[in-house]
């Protein structure tokens, strides 16, 4: 019996253009103008380390914000899943998000759905390879409102990477569930899979129009994944 429902965030309650089109932009245009101006010690830390373990500079020589800038920006258009990247990100995002500059893109259906999963009894969480403060500051900002009190809990790479079992597995462990109960929900093969050999069960989000892959039930959207695992 379903007594969880794990999401993806891009392609599934969220529209991947949105992420590609608007929030990595607005990172990218961004990121010098945020790195020349902040001096707070956890940005501080997360660039000295960028520019001592990634550029290769000597340990106690002065950042330079240009250079660490060349290298987030190669590392977006790589699609590198960096934690630096992910955690410097994440802060410019937050400013974009108070500043009302954007409002986090949810499909339709998402907020009426998951609403009604909760109401159900359901456990509602989140796994992204987008930081876990990214991820809130979208449900948090999003454009059918404060979507946050919905969720029980939210995961990111900090776990696992995707397409490993074993992520699926210490996610089961963290949220005291029997694998075999959660029910996870993305647009992925390699994550679904990923999450069956951990024992979940799976259903593939098919929100742009591209062939199927795999064997995993195919749903359009949450309505579908309703009427396919959850009841009216």
């Amino acid at each position: 019996m379903i007594s969880c429902v794990l999401t993806d965030i891009e392609g599934t309650t969220s529209s991947i253009e949105f992420v590609h089109k608007v929030l990595f932009p607005y990172s990218r245009a961004n990121f010098f103008r945020f790195l020349s101006e902040n001096n707070q010690s956890d940005v501080l830390k997360i660039v000295d380390q960028i520019w001592t373990e990634d550029l290769g500079q000597p340990k106690g020589s002065k950042p330079d914000a240009a250079q660490v800038t060349q290298l987030l920006q190669k590392w977006i258009d790589e699609d590198l899943k960096k934690a630096s990247l992910k955690e410097l990100q994440g802060m410019i995002w937050k400013e974009g998000f108070e500043a009302k500059a954007y409002l986090g893109h949810v499909y339709p259906e998402v907020k009426e759905e998951l609403e009604k999963w909760k109401k159900s009894g359901l456990v509602l969480a989140v796994y992204s390879s987008g930081s876990v403060q990214a991820q809130k500051l979208l449900f948090k900002h999003s454009e059918a409102g404060d979507l946050t009190p919905l969720f029980a809990a939210n995961f990111d790479t900090a776990v696992g990477h995707k397409r490993e079992a074993e992520s699926y597995t210490n996610i089961a462990v963290k949220l005291g569930l029997d694998a075999a109960n959660i029910l996870f929900l993305s647009d992925i093969k390699e994550e679904l899979d990923a999450a069956e050999n951990a024992g979940m069960k799976t259903c593939q989000l098919m929100r742009d129009p591209k062939p199927a892959q795999g064997h995993h039930p195919l749903a359009l959207d949450f309505k579908e994944v309703t009427n396919l695992f959850l009841g009216e």
